[in-house]
């Protein structure tokens, strides 16, 4: 019997200490993913915005080296991204295309112009910057007329702005969610030792030397739960390349590499912060209320 006892005691320290660990490094995982979705929102924002272009309608007698010129022109400007110059031929192939039939056949010729797609950097494609823009373009002796989506571009820089503020708030709830979930698991834990932390009062033990092992047990969680939450993080992304291939990068390396500090840091900041306050309320209390 005196072989078993401590067997068993041990067992169940150990189950106790790796329930935690799962619970940390789950929630951390939770967490983990919210950072990811949280610092490439901007990055999806911009994605999304620098899709918003113009279509250059050139004049109809304009030459090869004034489109060349052009293009070097917008290109050596601040708010133009990337230029791409769609030649008649090339015009009337892609709306036969969409058509499904040939409409030159029909008419007898091509009445469609050449043109330049000009894409624009995100911070420019907002409705007061286009109209300054849009102005700017028709001042090219090349240009004919300038297109672009007025509705459409103003649906889309509505709709993100509502989606970074819904974003915003759910990470919010989600933040707060994920800090109790872990402050609780350590609290449970720590009332299964709440008389072990009278005991060792009752002996004389200052209050530092009782929260020791319990902040050093802490630490370790929260950097044995980061490691295991930026693991599953780091498989799961390859476990979807094609869907993440946008962070396989040299630029989706260091931000990965940011989320997994942060996440290392949060796991043992939390960790320590909620043992300290825990273990405390317990060296506060009388033995008669540890029942309760």
């Amino acid at each position: 019997m005196k072989r078993t006892k401590p067997k068993k005691l041990k067992r169940r320290l150990y189950r106790s200490w790796m329930s935690s660990a799962v619970s940390i490094s789950l929630v951390l995982f939770m967490l983990g993913a919210l950072l990811l979705v949280l610092i490439n929102a901007q990055r999806l924002s911009d994605y999304v915005r620098e899709k918003i272009g113009f279509t250059l309608v050139l004049q109809e007698d304009v030459k090869e080296v004034d489109i060349i010129r052009l293009q070097k022109g917008l290109t050596a400007t601040d708010f133009v991204k990337s230029t791409q110059y769609i030649d008649r031929k090339t015009a009337a192939r892609r709306l036969t295309e969409d058509l499904g039939e040939d409409f030159t056949g029909f008419l007898g010729y091509n009445p469609l112009y050449a043109s330049v797609d000009v894409k624009l950097y995100a911070p420019y494609t907002k409705n007061d910057s286009l109209l300054v823009i849009e102005k700017k373009l028709l001042e090219y002796p090349q240009v004919k007329e300038v297109f672009y989506h007025k509705n459409l571009v103003a649906l889309i820089n509505e709709n993100v702005q509502k989606i970074s503020l819904v974003l915003l708030v759910i990470s919010g709830l989600l933040g707060s969610v994920f800090l109790s979930l872990i402050n609780n698991t350590l609290r449970i834990s720590i009332y299964s030792k709440r008389f072990t932390i009278n005991t060792m009062q009752l002996v004389g033990a200052p209050r530092s030397f009782v929260r020791k092992p319990f902040l050093l047990r802490a630490l370790t969680l929260g950097i044995l739960g980061a490691l295991i939450a930026n693991t599953l993080l780091f498989l799961s992304i390859f476990s979807f390349k094609q869907e993440f291939a946008w962070i396989i990068n040299p630029a989706g390396w260091r931000m990965l590499g940011t989320v997994f500090i942060l996440v290392t840091a949060l796991g043992m900041a939390i960790s320590y912060f909620s043992t300290y306050i825990a273990v405390n309320k317990f060296l506060k209390m009388k033995f008669d209320e540890l029942f309760y």
